[in-house]
């Protein structure tokens, strides 16, 4: 029994000090490399946040502590900022701007829908020959610079009325989009299974039904995201805005500039009017998150 109990405690010692098994010893890098990469992103999402912040906190101070030098982090609080930007010190009022913006902004998104879909079905779904050489063209268009457009725009604009109309920067802002926009939704359709679309056929339906009822509902994702871009780049857009229009169709960011007087640039108001202009944005993106993350990362695992 001695003889027993001695083997079980050499086993059960040999157990205790073996040496850890290479899965567990290369574990440990791993998760260290993870912490540390976890600790980079936080690092540059508070290097991103931080402007915001502070151009949310200057909206808050009165002018005068907005404009010293070092800025005072606990000066007082108020809203002078924000209703100086909304026209109750007698100054002119945003909502007009807003409105265009908004106008603008989702008549040119869903009309980027409407056209980007059917084309991008084309390219990826029934694919038509040389469909490489179509969306490397399509996204050609983007390489020009803005600036070289501008000219016959404007004399077109001034041809045919449509100065200070929201109805040009529809249209401009639709032409610009789509080519970014059936790149994207290209690469989302891609991921739709034709077998699907080959039963909804079968069935005897027919291709707006297929677009609408098959293909949009699985492809859901993709299309929230690249209508929160195009929906983010139709916001933010100045120089055609700035030069086509004038004060019927002005949108928000051409209302900002206005600030920037010959009296000088006042700060905490700048600010307040750039944080109310970038709420619609930050509420879309915030609203469609889920659908957002899962449309950008559409297709990278197998």
């Amino acid at each position: 029994m001695s003889d027993v109990r001695v083997s079980n405690i050499r086993t059960r010692g040999a157990a205790v000090h073996a040496p850890r098994p290479k899965a567990l010893r290369d574990r440990q890098p791993g998760r260290a490399r993870g912490a540390g990469l976890a600790l980079a992103a936080w690092v540059a999402g508070l290097l991103f946040f931080l402007p915001i912040a502070w151009m949310a906190l200057t909206s808050f101070h009165s002018e005068q502590d907005a404009a010293t030098n070092p800025p005072s982090v606990a000066a007082s609080l108020t809203l002078d900022g924000y209703r100086e930007f909304f026209g109750s010190g007698g100054g002119a009022s945003p909502w007009p701007s807003l409105i265009n913006s908004f106008v603008a902004s989702t008549a040119s998104t869903l009309l980027v829908l409407v056209l980007a879909l059917p084309a991008a079905y084309a390219l990826s779904i029934r694919p038509v020959k040389k469909w490489t050489d179509v969306l490397f063209f399509f996204l050609s268009t983007k390489m020009l610079p803005v600036v070289a457009g501008l000219l016959p725009i404007y004399l077109f604009a001034k041809n045919t009325d449509f100065l200070d109309n929201i109805w040009l920067l529809v249209i401009l802002y639709t032409s610009m989009n789509l080519p970014i926009a059936v790149w994207m939704m290209q690469s989302f359709l891609s991921e739709v299974p034709v077998a699907i679309i080959e039963a909804a056929q079968i069935d005897g339906a027919r291709l707006p039904t297929i677009l609408t009822r098959v293909v949009a509902p699985i492809a859901l994702p993709g299309i929230a995201a690249t209508s929160l871009i195009c929906f983010i780049f139709s916001w933010n857009e100045l120089l055609f805005a700035r030069v086509l229009t004038g004060v019927v169709a002005q949108t928000a960011p051409v209302f900002l500039t206005g600030f920037i007087t010959s009296q000088g640039l006042f700060l905490a108001k700048v600010c307040a009017a750039s944080l109310v202009i970038s709420l619609p944005v930050l509420a879309a993106g915030f609203a469609a998150q889920d659908k957002l993350v899962q449309g950008l990362s559409l297709g990278a695992v197998k």
